[in-house]
């Protein structure tokens, strides 16, 4: 009875918002979109604001009582059908040797530079599991918290990514070292790259076997790479992190800036894409094969800058686009900035759960 359901396309309406993001994530008939937005946890949240009164963000991040409250925030709020954990990309780099914090003034900061062949021997992978267990703790709290009513989701960055900020021992207005070193030493930047890889693998196991839903990939700096570059330098290490995976669970692939480049994302054999808003959500639909979820795609200008009428407009315009296409996840096309306005992010969520 299933299969033929199933066949027959007839849309099944799930028990619960993480059924919902489940059956969507396999590309499976849902009542309507899943939502969740990247960032959604903190920035533009007031009680997020309040907490950053008295903790820092390395605090906040690291005390698995505190990821979790402000994990849940934004799913209190707003009802979204997936909780990603609050946490940062660069717990990766702290885990390997190469400790982060955050400027009074704005910005990450490291204590050191990856600049030579013997910082990137000093990496150490081995106890990447062991040093993050206060991430463990904080997802294994969030399952028992969630239980089956709400999706759970892991993430991490990808290595070109991580090693970008990691060259550059902070945040800086042009990331060049990482694609200096990949043009001019390749060997050297794949032993950076073979470490990461390794690394972000266990990171993820050791976040599936917490009980996660789906884990994100963040290629936050791919478009970074011309189109020739991205698959040497990116994405046949995401690749591997995801062939490491054996497919438990699905893998979101987020590659910003990339969409010139669907052969490479769509070989990864992520179960989702997603999709940035800088290419149009109905163009990618007729590129991405109809195994492949995706996920995206609106504008965070518009959440910080619009009314909620004309983000309610543009919503229902995505998903009017992806109609009648199974596998797609409503999210933004890349995060949440500080200035969204929650009106604008109350409009999103109340056109897509109105969608019909």
């Amino acid at each position: 009875m299933y299969l033929m359901t199933t066949m027959m396309t007839t849309t099944i309406t799930p028990v619960n918002a993480r059924e919902r993001f489940n059956r969507a994530a396999r590309c499976e008939s849902v009542d309507r979109p899943p939502v969740w937005l990247m960032r959604q946890a903190g920035r533009a949240l007031p009680e997020y604001r309040k907490l950053k009164e008295t903790f820092t963000f390395v605090q906040l991040v690291q005390n698995p009582e505190l990821a979790v409250e402000v994990t849940l925030q934004p799913v209190r709020r707003f009802g979204f059908d997936a909780a990603i954990l609050f946490s940062d990309i660069l717990v990766i780099p702290e885990a390997m040797g190469q400790t982060y914090h955050f400027k009074e003034t704005g910005g990450v900061i490291m204590d050191f530079a990856v600049t030579s062949k013997a910082d990137i021997e000093k990496l150490s992978v081995e106890r990447v599991v062991e040093r993050l267990s206060y991430v463990d703790k904080a997802l294994r709290m969030l399952r028992k918290e969630l239980g089956d009513q709400t999706a759970l989701l892991g993430f991490t960055g990808s290595p070109w990514t991580l090693a970008t900020f990691m060259m550059e021992g902070a945040s800086v207005p042009k990331y060049s070292r990482a694609l200096q070193l990949f043009r001019e030493d390749p060997k050297t930047y794949f032993a950076l790259a073979e470490k990461l890889t390794a690394a972000i693998t266990a990171y993820l196991q050791m976040q599936i076997d917490t009980g996660v839903d789906a884990v994100q990939i963040f290629d936050s700096h791919g478009g970074h790479l011309a189109a020739t570059e991205f698959q040497d330098a990116s994405g046949r290490w995401t690749n591997q992190i995801i062939a490491n995976l054996g497919g438990k669970i699905p893998v979101i692939n987020f590659s910003l800036g990339t969409h010139g480049n669907w052969p490479d994302l769509i070989a990864s054999s992520a179960n989702v894409l997603g999709i940035d808003w800088q290419t149009s959500i109905a163009e990618a639909r007729k590129i991405i094969p109809a195994h492949i979820a995706m996920q995206g795609n609106l504008s965070p200008v518009s959440i910080a800058e619009a009314t909620p009428e004309v983000v309610a407009t543009e919503t229902k315009n995505i998903l009017e686009a992806m109609r009648g296409r199974p596998g797609h996840i409503f999210n933004l096309g890349h995060g949440l900035t500080p200035a969204a306005k929650l009106e604008n992010i109350q409009a999103l969520v109340d056109t897509v759960k109105s969608f019909k």
